[in-house]
């Protein structure tokens, strides 16, 4: 089972202000990891520029217009307090959303056995007409409605073990029993939603972890919440949410998480994956802003992809 690896060097020219913790750095410590023997054999593809239809998948044309809009011809432009853009930051997210759409039609086609994006701006904060948390579009949204509307599928799953929770995948989707959520997150923290009582049409599952967390309540998390709701609703389509800032190096929270919880929960998923949806699983890189942390936890999990 070939494991197909997305990227493409605009995400770099996604800027942000000094000292911002959505770098492109992040990105290279990525690369660098990957270069290693171990992943000779991963398949690497230019991500494609995605098409502005795609976006109207999850978000109104006016909210597309606005985020183009903002859009500096130099410098650096604040969207809010934490979300920035720069002069090829349309274009990146683009090419993102170009990237998830490919990966999807990778794992339809039956052309990879699983996908790894690793692309910036994340995107699991953008709401359905908001773009806030260093995301400007939902690419795990979008990726889900092309899924539907391309290939049919009747029912996606998206599962988000991003520390953070990923409140805008969850407001799109807040009315539609066609897409499960699934959200492992530190709570309290930013952005205040996840609660477990947020169940939206039957198709919100929350997990909230306390801050200080371990594996053990990670994997708890996971066993008792996420893998029972993914085996009821029986998916055609399993997207991963992969943030790695559940890292007990990372600064933005207090998860407790090594590269060996994301090794398990990415094998837990393909086991699900493998029960119900013929392996199709497409894993969209959210956030992991300490570096090390980052490029071990994606090094883990990459791993596990390729090993099917």
């Amino acid at each position: 089972m070939v494991t197909r690896l997305y990227s493409h060097p605009v995400f770099l020219e996604h800027l942000t202000p000094p000292g911002h913790p959505e770098r492109p750095d992040r990105l290279r410590a990525i690369e660098r990891v990957l270069d290693d023997e171990a992943f000779a054999l991963l398949e690497r593809v230019e991500a494609p520029l995605g098409d502005r239809s795609s976006l109207l998948l999850a978000h109104p044309d006016a909210f597309v217009t606005r985020v183009e809009d903002s859009i500096p011809p130099e410098g650096i432009a604040r969207i809010d307090a934490d979300t920035s853009v720069s002069p090829r930051s349309y274009e990146a997210a683009l090419t993102a959303v170009g990237a998830a759409t490919a990966a999807v039609d990778d794992v339809f086609a039956g052309s990879a056995g699983n996908v790894f994006v690793s692309s910036r701006p994340p995107g699991h904060h953008a709401e359905h007409a908001t773009a806030m948390g260093f995301c400007l579009f939902n690419n795990a949204a979008i990726a889900a409605r092309h899924a539907q509307k391309t290939h049919g599928a009747e029912r996606v799953a998206i599962v988000d073990w991003d520390v953070h929770h990923g409140n805008g995948t969850q407001d799109i989707f807040w009315s539609d029993p066609s897409v499960l959520y699934c959200s492992t997150h530190q709570m309290p923290l930013y952005p205040g939603t996840g609660a477990r009582d947020e169940t939206g049409a039957g198709n919100i599952v929350n997990a909230p972890l306390a801050p200080g967390t371990g594996s053990d309540m990670f994997r708890d998390a996971f066993r008792s919440r996420v893998l029972p709701a993914l085996d009821r609703f029986r998916p055609d389509l399993i997207i991963i949410s992969a943030g790695f800032d559940a890292h007990h190096r990372d600064p933005l929270a207090e998860i407790n998480l090594d590269e060996d919880d994301f090794d398990w929960a990415t094998g837990q998923l393909m086991q699900a994956a493998g029960r119900h949806c013929g392996n199709r699983l497409v894993s969209l890189l959210e956030g992991g802003y300490d570096l090390q942390g980052l490029a071990f936890s994606v090094a883990a999990h990459v791993a596990r992809l390729m090993r099917g």
